[in-house]
């Protein structure tokens, strides 16, 4: 692989921007690809992928660089260097790159990749959460899970199209995918590609949607003709596979405290063409109490600290602290005792995180059940998804059955 001089230094411009200014990735990498017209497929491609790489490993990296945050720009290009030995790519003659130490690099992350929490590239705290919550030996396998690059998943909108058409229709913009054993509306990409340009996106035929992800709405049990409530729906990934589930049929209310993201789930449901999905802004408790007692299913596809997405999101590391877990667990509680109350007797609700913290996830429906609001409840089963297992993203849920 031959080095672009003005490709490295965008990468070079949006590490800068994530680890110093604290921006996330995903947006930053958005910004930096419009920088430049003339950038081709093959030039996008190395700039997003080269800096989710060293921000996947920016611990490690600066370890071997011996460099500190906030970092300089030299410090970048010795990180940017440190990648670039590792993947045993030729060095330009660039000043920058004068006088690399290869040998000391190599031997320096043979070193500490002896170590956990340098060759996962984790924070100290992270690494001592995640062994006390899940044990060593699991923790290990589910920490270096979530450093490989995840794949592209998408589901076929049902109401539109079965998987098996889309793969057709896919297969004519030269994107070939293939089906996923146990995910009845999963395609996965054989290769990365630019899905959103495609004819078949626009139309609205199938959403990006991990595997994992793709278990909760099904989880629910929801059949044509119910009243479901979304609770913390967000851009409504998980409201749209309901509504393809319902055949259109039925009420699903889409509830979040963001409007913003409630905007981006009324396009979407517009585009997918579900037209059973009611949008309501949490504004105040009056949006929830008016719903008490009237759901015959409520999914509380929970915040929390999305763990067990890092493959997808591996900033995230880095911007998570440990009393923003503290807070969050209270507020799941919080959500718990609250929206519970939507569901009508004999209605089922699912708890649901994208984290892998049984504080997160088992110890908050046991909490729930020993509870005053919870009193009235029993868990009528839970699945734990590890992506060591799975392939696919970290996940919880629980179905609950009010008596």
């Amino acid at each position: 692989m031959r080095l672009h001089r003005n490709l490295v230094f965008a990468t070079v411009d949006a590490l800068s921007e994530i680890f110093n200014e604290g921006n996330y990735a995903d947006k930053v990498i958005e910004k930096t690809l419009k920088r430049d017209k003339r950038w081709g497929a093959r030039d996008r491609s190395f700039i997003a992928e080269t800096t989710y790489d060293i921000v996947r490993w920016k611990r490690l990296y600066a370890e071997i660089a011996d460099v500190k945050a906030p970092f300089k720009r030299e410090d970048l290009f010795r990180m940017f260097t440190v990648w670039a030995v590792l993947r045993g790519i030729k060095l330009p003659d660039w000043p920058q790159f004068a006088g690399t130490p290869e040998r000391r690099i190599k031997g320096r992350f043979d070193e500490l990749s002896k170590i956990r929490k340098f060759r996962e590239s984790i924070p100290d705290w992270l690494d001592l959460l995640g062994e006390k919550e899940l044990g060593e030996k699991t923790w290990t396998k589910e920490i270096h899970a979530l450093n490989e690059l995840a794949p592209v998943v998408i589901r076929a909108n049902r109401l539109k199209i079965s998987p098996e058409q889309l793969s057709e229709i896919l297969k004519k913009e030269e994107i070939e995918t293939q089906n996923l054993k146990n995910y009845p509306d999963a395609l996965v990409l054989k290769e990365r590609a630019n899905i959103f340009k495609t004819k078949a996106f626009q139309d609205g035929l199938f959403e990006v949607q991990d595997a994992s992800s793709q278990r909760v709405a099904e989880f629910t049990g929801v059949e044509p003709g119910m009243r479901v409530v979304d609770a913390c729906a967000g851009a409504g990934g998980k409201s749209l596979h309901l509504a393809a589930l319902m055949e259109n049929k039925g009420q699903i209310i889409a509830l979040d405290i963001y409007g913003n993201k409630l905007k981006e789930l009324k396009r979407r449901a517009k585009r997918a063409g579900a037209h059973n999905i009611e949008t309501r802004s949490i504004e105040n408790n009056k949006v929830i109490k008016k719903l008490y007692n009237s759901a015959d299913r409520v999914l509380i596809d929970a915040p929390c600290s999305g763990l067990g997405v890092l493959s997808r999101n591996p900033d995230a590391k880095w911007k998570l602290q440990p009393e923003f877990l503290d807070n969050i667990r209270q507020t799941q509680q919080e959500i718990l005792q609250q929206y519970s109350k939507m569901l009508k007797r004999g209605g089922k609700m699912v708890y649901a995180t994208c984290s892998i913290l049984p504080s997160e996830n088992q110890k908050q429906v046991e909490f729930f059940l020993n509870s005053e609001d919870g009193k009235d409840f029993r868990l009528v089963k839970d699945e734990k998804i590890l992506s060591s297992d799975s392939g696919y993203d970290g996940f919880y849920m629980a179905l609950l059955e009010k008596k």
